[in-house]
């Protein structure tokens, strides 16, 4: 579901679509940065809602955050007993992540601690990874990018296992976007004399009510949403999907 810049107008102020209007004409890098999937537990309509941000904001470019999927009969942690079988998890993920792969056929993948779980059991059971297949091969996702972490015109991307984007930005000096944090969303700067950057958690796009979410049921709910990072890296902007 995509719409424009004319059909939004009742959520952008007229200084926004504006700003938004002249990047359209310009060479610009607009940045949408989708939160924790956590596929096949990701929430119904978060897809949907992504792609809308992306034509919004005049979007050219997708990072996904990390944690695109679950592994959940893989966890360390206690595992549903109701819960599907790693084989059917996995098939179920893959096409589920198949409609992202077709929605945004080039993107950024940050590797998160949920993605690379099967690679810390073959280490656990001494297995070499030359044994192991890419994450895009086994996802089938092959024009997707994998990495631990990426920089562009100052910011750096990350998952956000070492703390909150606000304080990682501060011990860097670098801007710092950021996801893994599911009930946290929003974005912070800090100016000094001689330097200025900001710290961006994107939420994520989670479905809090599936089992593999059941150990946080008692905590404080999830944001669901995600970030743009417009104009070359110089104007962040969170997101937050309606209730």
């Amino acid at each position: 579901m995509q719409t424009s810049i004319k059909n939004n107008r009742y959520r952008l102020k007229p200084h926004e679509i504006v700003a938004l209007q002249r990047m359209r004409e310009t060479e610009t890098r607009n940045i949408l940065v989708i939160g924790d999937l956590h596929e096949p537990f990701c929430l119904d309509g978060y897809l949907d809602w992504c792609l809308e941000q992306y034509e919004t904001y005049s979007c050219n470019q997708v990072i996904f955050i990390g944690d695109i999927i679950d592994n959940h009969y893989a966890s360390y942690h206690e595992t549903s007993a109701d819960g599907m079988g790693g084989s059917d998890e996995l098939e179920l993920s893959i096409q589920r992540i198949a409609r992202w792969y077709k929605a945004f056929p080039k993107a950024k993948v940050i590797i998160g601690n949920h993605d690379r779980l099967i690679m810390r059991k073959a280490q656990t059971s001494a297995i070499p990874s030359k044994w192991i297949k890419s994450y895009k091969e086994v996802l089938e996702v092959p024009d997707w990018e994998f990495t631990e972490r990426y920089e562009q015109d100052g910011v750096q991307y990350i998952h956000g296992e070492g703390g909150q984007a606000y304080t990682k930005c501060k011990a860097d000096l670098m801007n710092t976007v950021q996801g893994h944090l599911h009930t946290l969303a929003g974005c912070q700067h800090f100016v000094g004399r001689k330097f200025r950057v900001f710290g961006m958690q994107v939420g994520c796009g989670i479905d809090f009510g599936s089992y593999a979410m059941a150990y946080a049921k008692y905590g404080k709910k999830v944001a669901i949403g995600a970030g743009v990072v417009l104009n070359n890296g110089t104007l962040p902007i969170n997101l937050l999907m309606p209730l």
